[in-house]
């Protein structure tokens, strides 16, 4: 059984093998560190590679799946989109695990593949009457094709939900969020809606007007660059250091002892002396006033905006009270979630000092990490948002708006 090269089969081989060299990375990986998305995101590779495979040995010339194994299950089917879907909640949430009742979304894969076993097992003969007498007249093949794609649509809309959610709630519990984001993944959801609608559209196209084995392909090509993406980038994805426990169905418990209020209004292009000062709410409770004011006078005085690494359960901990409160208060008190109300702090310190002469001799990348932020793209980010400036343009205004010294003469 000889492997025929060209340009048709060589591209989608070099997809196939990348997909499985990672795969076989992330398993190894997922094991040695007890990771459990590592050896999810294994299998969506796989899955990404079973998709293309039946494409790259018939241009190979290899047309044994359809010769002597049609009807064998070739791929993982109706699987894919909710392993998709449970890779991305296991790396939100590192103590996920699979419980008895996340086996139901494996049921229309099961059912699937059920039904391909029992009639391959009959033998090649009656796998094609079955297919003239049965399975293409009541249109079996196109009614798991359409469950194909509703299954798609349904995980892809509930992973955009769950990320959505999650990046709503990292700005609530860390100072730096830009690490943890997996904007990565996010754009892979985004490339595997694109593949899919690219292959809706190439059926539709080859049913209209009869495209050839060798025209219809480009989605499979799009495959190949999205195992690329998916494989290169979710292997170096940056583990987080923190715990990340996100749960998008948990709901905070406010303790009893505290009176929550609507957060005030408050304008997001404040600066910190303007929006963080010490002015109690009056529609705070007594305990939260004392809470509030504690906050205020503990990031002025000890500073902790200077760790980058800073998050709600830090901040809580130092002040000996619950996130939950402290999280609250912030939000009542300077209508900020936590991510907004630390960089603003940070924001003001680099302010002070890029302004002073002393510090004339720092790069102003450096001064940000002095002050605090973890990378480039999150300070500018901050800086345009609470000042409306970016930090080289705020710079160069410092530098004109500076008293000039005139030298006295003896």
């Amino acid at each position: 059984m000889d492997f025929h090269f060209n340009i048709y089969s060589v591209l989608l081989l070099f997809g196939f093998m990348q997909g499985w060299v990672y795969a076989i990375l992330l398993w190894v990986r997922g094991r040695r560190e007890e990771r459990l998305s590592d050896s999810l995101l294994g299998w969506v590779l796989v899955g990404c590679c079973f998709n293309i495979w039946v494409y790259m040995l018939g241009f190979g010339g290899i047309e044994i799946l359809w010769r002597q194994l049609e009807f064998f299950p070739r791929n993982l089917g109706l699987l894919f989109p909710p392993l998709c879907y449970f890779y991305l909640r296991s790396q939100l949430n590192a103590d996920f695990h699979f419980t008895r009742a996340d086996f139901v979304h494996a049921t229309p894969f099961l059912i699937e593949t059920t039904y391909q076993l029992v009639v391959f097992s009959f033998g090649h003969d009656f796998v094609i009457q079955w297919e003239r007498t049965v399975h293409d007249p009541y249109y079996i093949g196109d009614f798991f094709y359409a469950v194909g794609i509703g299954s798609q649509l349904y995980y892809l809309y509930r992973a955009l939900g769950l990320y959505r959610a999650y990046r709503d709630w990292i700005k609530t519990q860390f100072s730096d969020t830009e690490i943890i984001s997996f904007r990565w993944f996010r754009n892979f959801l985004i490339g595997l809606t694109v593949t899919a609608v690219l292959s809706l559209l190439m059926n539709l196209l080859s049913v209209l007007y009869g495209l050839s084995y060798w025209q219809n392909w480009w989605d499979d090509v799009a495959t190949v660059v999205l195992i690329y993406y998916a494989s290169i980038t979710g292997y170096a994805q940056p583990q987080p250091t923190r715990h990340l426990l996100f749960q998008a169905t948990a709901n905070d418990v406010i303790p009893a002892d505290y009176t929550l209020s609507a957060p005030v209004d408050a304008d997001p292009t404040q600066s910190q002396s303007a929006s963080n000062q010490l002015i109690i709410n009056p529609e705070l409770s007594d305990d939260y006033k004392m809470l509030y004011a504690r906050l205020l006078t503990f990031m002025t005085t000890e500073r902790p905006y200077l760790e980058p690494e800073l998050s709600l359960a830090d901040l809580a901990r130092r002040l000996h009270t619950n996130p939950v409160a402290l999280s609250q208060v912030i939000n009542a008190g300077v209508g900020k979630n936590f991510n907004d109300f630390v960089n603003s702090y940070r924001v003001e310190a680099f302010k002070a000092a890029v302004s002073s002469p002393v510090n004339r001799h720092l790069s102003l990348l450096g001064i940000a990490l002095d002050c605090g932020f973890n990378s480039k793209a999150t300070f500018n980010r901050a800086f345009k948002k609470f000042t409306g400036l970016m930090p080289k343009e705020f710079a160069e205004k410092a530098k004109i708006t500076e008293p000039s010294v005139v030298p006295t003469v003896a």
